[in-house]
């Protein structure tokens, strides 16, 4: 499978929610998802149900199912017209500095493509 790296720096791939997505078995589809919703309180603080946990295929899929309709940084990037945040001028933003803080990863990824530019 081809890596594919959301704006931010995440692999889509290795995301719980998108493997969850792929899941053919319902029960270990909802099993993945109560976990999911665990993880989302633990790292964001958010309150989260696993009925709230969508079917996403990427932040950079076009008509498809989307989990992070409200993410401000998938939304920045595609009103900027880049293929990711590593090519921003105001790389690394606020936002970015908060998803850094829970997955220091995505930053390398980042950095490492923005040392290539």
């Amino acid at each position: 499978m081809d890596e594919v790296i959301a704006y931010c720096g995440l692999i889509c791939h290795t995301c719980p929610i998108y493997l969850a997505t792929r899941e053919k078995d319902e029960e270990k589809k909802y099993k993945m998802r109560v976990e999911i919703a665990q993880q989302i309180k633990k790292h964001y603080g958010q309150e989260c149900k696993p009925e709230d946990i969508t079917d996403c295929d990427g932040c950079r899929t076009e008509g498809g199912r989307l989990f992070c309709k409200e993410c401000q940084i998938r939304k920045c990037a595609r009103e900027k017209g880049i293929e990711s945040c590593a090519s921003c001028t105001g790389y690394a933003c606020e936002e970015l500095k908060k998803l850094f803080a829970t997955d220091p990863d995505a930053r390398k990824r980042l950095d490492e493509i923005r040392s290539r530019l």
